[in-house]
């Protein structure tokens, strides 16, 4: 499996994508304390480990291989979910 077909193949896990969702969440609700980026990055680099991890030995792809796909398709979903967010937000004034 070449690295871009691990990349697609990540965007389309509902895990993932709800991980992620629930990370945008608890973020937006504790901003004020944590702040936004570190606990952003701390959840996209946590999403990506602790998917393959929880997999086990077994996968056909190499851990370093996933978890640096996880990392990139993290990081964009991430990037639509907070624009998506935003976009809502001003939409309701």
């Amino acid at each position: 499996m070449t690295f871009s077909q691990i990349i697609v193949s990540q965007f389309t896990d509902p895990f993932r994508i709800a991980l992620l969702a629930a990370l945008i969440w608890t973020m937006l609700r504790t901003r004020g304390a944590t702040g936004t980026l570190i606990p952003l990055a701390a959840g996209v680099a946590f999403v990506a480990v602790i998917i393959p991890s929880t997999m086990g030995a077994g996968a056909a792809v190499p851990f370093l291989d996933q978890v640096l796909a996880g990392l990139v398709s993290n990081t964009v979903i991430t990037g639509v979910l907070l624009g998506l967010w935003e976009a809502v937000r001003r939409l309701r004034g």
